[in-house]
């Protein structure tokens, strides 16, 4: 992974003003991963419909013109942003780029992942494609975050939703997939770390589980991508009443680790 410095910005105060309120959805900013399809797609649509503005986080901006359009199409703006998570110039020209537009940040969906190696044994590990699992599911999502997080701080405010997987419970874990599973568990245990060092800022930091998805990477079968994005939304807008922080929701409903 390319580890140049992150763009980070100026914290006066490192806890949330005792004075600070959640923003009108028109007047939130938020940022996807992977928005190009799928469910990232989905989840910029339905903000994008609340009137939120939306940054849509994707490898190849250029190419997906048709996904911007259709979310602005829904009443909110909508910006393409050349986003490779496992790459720090990006994340920081990213975080840059919406500092200088709008000077705040309320919601980041880490929604970006892959590596899905469903016929992969571990007895037998590839180390490459366990190093990219990582960088995907893990450390993107690690990155971006902290370099999300001072402009959160600076309202007292921000939802950050991870979005991760089911599989990675101690509950359903299997022998299929490790690499894809054993970074989706690790980045359960950094939602866990992040939340409770983010405890009073006004900051929620949540994981999610879309449940299996008829996406590229979940194949045929699953649920609508929309449906599945339904949650993740609602993690994205929630109340600290509601969820509290450092949870794992599926479908709004709090499941195990």
């Amino acid at each position: 992974m390319n580890t140049a410095k992150v763009h980070r910005l100026p914290v006066k105060d490192k806890r949330a003003s005792p004075t600070a309120v959640e923003p009108p959805l028109t007047q939130r900013i938020a940022l996807v991963t992977g928005a190009n399809r799928g469910i990232g797609l989905e989840v910029a649509k339905q903000l994008a419909s609340l009137g939120i503005t939306v940054f849509m986080g994707m490898r190849e901006p250029g190419k997906n013109d048709k996904a911007v359009k259709a979310v602005r199409e829904l009443g909110g703006d909508a910006y393409a942003l050349k986003l490779d998570v496992t790459k720090a110039a990006d994340i920081e020209a990213a975080i840059a780029s919406i500092d200088g537009k709008y000077g705040r940040l309320d919601i980041l969906v880490n929604n970006a992942g892959g590596y899905f190696d469903h016929d992969a044994r571990a007895e037998r590990p590839d180390i490459e494609g366990i190093r990219g699992a990582l960088d995907v599911n893990l450390l993107g999502a690690w990155m971006l975050t902290a370099a999300a997080l001072p402009l959160m701080r600076r309202h007292g405010y921000g939802r950050v939703v991870n979005v991760s997987s089911e599989c990675a419970t101690v509950a359903m874990c299997g022998d299929k997939a490790p690499a894809y599973r054993v970074s989706k568990a690790a980045l359960n245990a950094y939602t866990q770390v992040i939340a409770r060092e983010m405890s009073g800022s006004g900051i929620l930091i949540n994981a999610v589980s879309p449940g299996w998805t008829a996406t590229t990477m979940g194949g045929k079968g699953g649920r609508p991508a929309a449906e599945s994005a339904e949650g993740v939304v609602w993690a994205a807008l929630v109340s600290e009443r509601e969820s509290g922080t450092g949870q794992f929701y599926r479908d709004r409903a709090r499941i195990g680790w």
